[in-house]
């Protein structure tokens, strides 16, 4: 599959994404309606959101420049890789 060059498929997919969660969110409070459960939920959102930027942009821009990430699993095979070089030194 081809990467979205288009910047109009871009911000739609975006939207797309923001919207799934807010539905997402939504069904799980008006199911389960508790002020705590969305305090949560929004902890727990913004964390991975900042667990995401740290996997790449901070890996990326300052840890090694050299390596560029291809997604999560690159992010694992990265630390993994870097582990077992410092092991086998």
């Amino acid at each position: 599959m081809a990467d979205i060059k288009d910047w109009r498929l871009l911000c739609l997919k975006g939207a797309l994404f923001v919207a799934l969660g807010l539905l997402a969110g939504a069904i799980i409070l008006l199911k389960y309606p508790d002020w705590q459960l969305a305090w949560m939920m929004f902890i727990s959102i913004w964390a991975f959101c900042r667990a995401y930027y740290f996997a790449f942009y901070v890996i990326e821009k300052y840890m090694d420049p050299t390596f560029k990430f291809a997604g999560l699993t690159s992010v694992l095979f990265y630390f993994w890789n870097k582990q077992h070089k410092k092991s086998s030194q």
